[in-house]
Formats: structure tokens, sequence, C-alpha cells
């Protein structure tokens, strides 16, 4: 489960671009992405954490029950942590990861909504 970040520390916190979950630097750097950490391995890196999040991004969801959540569903969370996520994330993962996600058979979804159903 990850922490949901404190509000006063809004202008910190940094959304992972494969997944959307919203945590501070150093959650990032301490734990990972709870979601992505065997693709993305940010888990103390400052320059992976760097390249694989972003603070541009826009709204933010409180995912409390992700199986039972519509919200989480539409947003393509409902299989990952509970947490706060962003609504839309701008920026695009690192081309590494691309790679490794297409190796891996999966299809990748930036997080900006460009790419709707």
């Amino acid at each position: 489960m990850a922490a949901i970040p404190p509000l006063a520390r809004s202008k910190n916190l940094r959304a992972c671009l494969l997944c959307s979950l919203i945590q501070v630097p150093n959650e990032f750097k301490k734990s990972g992405c709870p979601n992505c950490e065997e693709i993305l391995q940010m888990k103390g890196s400052a320059d992976r954490i760097a390249t694989c999040t972003t603070t541009q991004f826009d709204g933010v969801i409180a995912v409390i029950d992700p199986d039972q959540s519509w919200v989480a569903k539409w947003q393509r969370t409902a299989k990952y942590v509970r947490g706060m996520y962003a609504v839309r994330v701008n920026g695009r993962i690192p081309e590494d990861v691309e790679l490794e996600l297409e190796r891996r058979n999966i299809k990748y979804r930036p997080r900006d909504q460009s790419d709707q159903d």
C-alpha cells in the first residue's frame, strides 16, 4: 500500500509515468514504485526517479479500494495498490522502459490521456 502524501508538501509530489501513482521523491527512492518497481527500478536511484516520474500532472484521485472503484477501472489503476493517483500525467517513460514493456508483450499506454479507447 502506498502512503497518502500530506498536502503540505504538494509542490514536491511526483507522479509515476507508467502507473500515475503520486508520492514524494523520498518514497520513490526508499521503496520505488509499488506498482512498477520490477520494470522501472527506481528504488535508490535519483536519476531513475527523475526520468520515470514527473511533477507535471493534473488532478488527484484517492483510490481506497481499487477492486471496487469504478474510477480506478476508468483510470486503469484497479490492479494497482491503493493510494493517490494523477488523473493525467505529462511525459513519457524512457525508451529503454518502452522497449522492456514491448519485450514483455505489455502495451504501453501513456498517462496523458492521448491513448483513449
